[in-house]
């Protein structure tokens, strides 16, 4: 099969076309013929160097894929409900930017009704991650109030929409253009706040009648975790998931105290599978149907040739885009 390889770590040049075995499926793993991959900032992590691959997983990179179900462990795809030549999407450890995929039963799912292969390419790292982060760790609940930093990302657009869906009473986002922001609140965003040119902790507050947000969806960290603890609620979550602005950050311990605010994270490549399974089947319970009544719709920016994986990287690392970005096979 063709794949993209990282040749060496570097800039977005050292992803080439190579060839590499089909891989087998296993226990529990069916093969997926790959029509669309997601491109992810894990993906470009991977290619500098600086996201290690997790042990047994393909060091090809891509966490997501849509395509055909060619073949697999018949039991195990039984019992999920799917068969042979069947739509599915899937988020995987690794091995995403090629031909042929494996991934586990458990962590496909059905290609949305009314979707194309490259809309469910889009679907499965940022709403796996937003699920897991927003709701299972930071317990957003109907009625409270949510606040998402880079709003026009992946995880920001589906974040954005997913919140508002499932009942948020407001939904804020942050984004460095007033292009961008108008482009957040387009997705439905009650309000977005420019980074660049006002202080996101100060309009937040604002916004929220001086109360703050109840859960905040960090992907920066860094100096920004002292200014989110200045603008969450009393009770309120802040969820880290990246730290774009540093690893380091100082914050004052007093109002955490004071505020009962609870400071978290997570990772989600290396957990389980059996992590995963329970993640994809609150996605198709809750969030599939809203995507098929399109209460929620996939936001691809551009699409490339798998071929041209280095020229989507480098849109990726220019931070232009609003949305996903998909190599197309």
């Amino acid at each position: 099969m063709k794949a993209i390889e990282i040749t060496q770590y570097g800039a977005p040049e050292v992803l080439r076309v190579g060839e590499r075995p089909d891989p087998v499926p296993g226990a529990g793993e069916v093969l997926i013929r790959v029509a669309a991959s997601g491109v992810n900032r894990p993906d470009v992590l991977q290619r500098t160097g600086n996201y290690p691959v997790p042990p047994g997983a393909s060091d090809i990179p891509g966490l997501e894929v849509a395509g055909t179900i060619l073949g697999g462990d018949a039991g195990a795809m039984a019992a999920a409900g799917f068969k042979r030549g069947d739509r599915v999407c899937a988020l995987v450890a690794g091995g995403g930017y090629a031909e042929l995929c494996v991934a586990p039963v458990g962590q496909c799912l059905p290609v949305p009704k009314g979707l194309s292969d490259i809309e469910a390419a889009s679907l499965p790292e940022t709403f796996f991650t937003v699920w897991s982060n927003v709701f299972d760790r930071g317990r957003l609940q109907k009625g409270e109030t949510f606040l998402v930093q880079g709003g026009t990302s992946g995880i920001g657009v589906t974040a954005i929409q997913m919140a508002k869906a499932m009942g948020a009473s407001k939904v804020l986002a942050t984004a460095g253009s007033d292009e961008k922001c108008q482009a957040c609140v387009k997705l439905g965003a009650d309000a977005a706040i420019n980074y660049k040119t006002q202080d996101f902790a100060e309009e937040a507050k604002k916004l929220t009648d001086g109360k703050g947000v109840d859960v905040i969806l960090d992907m920066v960290a860094g100096s920004y975790v002292d200014r989110e603890v200045k603008c969450v609620n009393e009770d309120g979550r802040i969820v880290i998931i990246a730290v774009q602005g540093g690893t380091k950050s100082e914050f004052n311990s007093g109002l955490v105290l004071r505020r009962r605010i609870t400071i978290t994270g997570s990772t989600l490549r290396p957990r389980p599978v059996a992590f995963k399974e329970a993640i994809a089947a609150s996605l198709k319970k809750n969030i599939w149907p809203l995507i098929e009544a399109k209460k929620i719709q996939p936001v691809i920016f551009k699409t490339f040739a798998a071929a041209d994986a280095a020229q989507a990287h480098a849109l990726m690392e220019s931070n232009q885009h609003v949305g996903k970005i998909v190599l197309v096979w």
